[in-house]
């Protein structure tokens, strides 16, 4: 397979992963926090020796977390209303109300 064969439209994409995103954000965004609190006691070596963003990378990685966090409960809350939104109107025989 040739390089160019890649982004040219040959391939199928693969089906997405099934999964609870909620978690996986979860579970990242506490790993980013620990490693920076765990870091947190060694600031002053990591000034010592130009490391310091080591540490900040950590909060940055915690805190986009966080707002991955909220963005993708928000996205399953919005996902659910869709879908009860949908069985209501099948059980009433009419047609879902199209989304905003």
């Amino acid at each position: 397979m040739r390089l160019g064969e890649l982004a040219d439209g040959k391939r199928e994409a693969p089906e997405p992963l099934e999964g609870n995103p909620v978690r996986t954000v979860l579970v990242g965004t506490l790993v980013w926090a620990a490693l920076f609190v765990v870091q947190l006691p060694f600031y002053g070596w990591f000034d010592d020796h130009d490391r310091l963003w080591w540490l900040w990378t950590c909060a940055a990685g915690a805190g986009l977390g966080l707002i991955g966090l909220w963005y993708v409960r928000a996205r399953d809350a919005a996902i659910r209303r869709a879908a009860e939104a949908e069985a209501e109107a099948d059980e009433a025989g009419q047609e879902p109300a199209p989304e905003d």
